[in-house]
């Protein structure tokens, strides 16, 4: 180590700096959730190799790789921040006053209207916190986005992430009166396969099962969709415009049913209820303000409009 160095800056920001490079593979992606300048980044990293004496990361024009060193560091760097967090958390007294921003992605069609009025709630009980609330329907690459957590919809499909069971979300069959009112009466669930459908390709694609609410017992049929899509709202609207049958989670078409827009096909079978978690990385510890958030969810998610609490739990 270079002891007569003395680098510009705050050695923990430093390694934080560090740390995120090496999580979202790259000077720019670190700049972006760091909310600073790509030159800024790069001196970090020089002053960093400097204080060290080493060389911590291999570049190329497309490619970046850590030396032996750059891993070591890497390690240890995750540590210390780790233990450095704990530490500001318990002198400062604010372990259980969250601080600081909060990034969580959330499904489009959810976060957008279910979630919005607990997550105002959770911004108001907490004032020094502030959320960035990242909306798309694929898993999280936690890691490299730089997410604390996320609402999940759905099986999971990653291991390696703890998932907390919130809540599960019914699915009925709906259509629009006037496309009903084309074909025969629907009398049995076998029967909905001569209808034309609208698909909901993240969940269904070319088979539909659904289940006798009162007994259980399934009933499974293919179907081709005229209009597939991986948006819940637009199997909504498709469906209120004619298009075709969809399935989809009752909370969305709530207000069409009661207003007669759309109407529920068979009531007595449905689609298995979709889980709904909320995942987040392993680590040692969790700031207050991932704890806190936490605890909002599993309180307020039962009684989220159309949520209603998971069978098990």
């Amino acid at each position: 180590m270079n002891k007569n160095f003395n680098p510009s800056g705050d050695r923990i920001a430093i390694l934080q700096t560090f740390v995120r490079i090496v999580e979202s593979g790259s000077l720019s992606a670190a700049a972006l959730q760091m909310e600073t300048t790509q030159p800024t980044i790069s001196r970090r990293l020089q002053s960093l190799e400097q204080l060290l004496g080493v060389k911590l990361i291999q570049r190329t024009t497309h490619s970046m790789k850590l030396t032996d060193d750059g891993e070591r560091c890497y390690q240890h760097a995750r540590r210390l921040i780790e233990n450095w967090q704990l530490l500001e958390d318990e002198v400062s007294g604010v372990r259980d006053d969250p601080v600081g921003v909060l990034r969580v992605r959330a499904p489009h069609a959810f976060g957008q209207d279910q979630l919005i009025k607990p997550l105002g709630d959770y911004l108001q009980r907490y004032p020094h916190i502030n959320i960035e609330w990242v909306l798309n329907d694929r898993s999280p690459d936690f890691i490299p986005e730089g997410i604390d957590c996320a609402i999940h919809v759905g099986a999971i499909t990653d291991p390696s992430v703890v998932a907390i069971l919130l809540a599960e979300v019914p699915r009925i069959v709906v259509a629009a009166p006037s496309l009903l009112a084309r074909y025969e009466a629907v009398k049995e669930a076998a029967d909905l396969a001569t209808l034309p459908w609208v698909a909901l390709s993240s969940f269904y694609r070319n088979e539909v099962t659904l289940n006798h609410v009162a007994h259980g017992e399934p009933c499974r049929f293919d179907i081709t969709p005229r209009l597939s899509t991986d948006s819940l709202y637009a199997v909504r609207n498709a469906a209120i415009s004619g298009v075709g049958v969809g399935m989809v989670s009752s909370w969305v078409v709530k207000e069409d049913l009661a207003q007669g827009t759309l109407q529920q096909v068979l009531p007595d079978w449905q689609a298995a209820p979709l889980p709904v978690y909320l995942l987040y990385p392993y680590a040692s510890y969790y700031p207050a303000r991932l704890r806190k958030f936490i605890e909002l969810m599993k309180e307020v998610m039962p009684s989220v409009s159309g949520a209603r609490s998971a069978k098990g739990k």
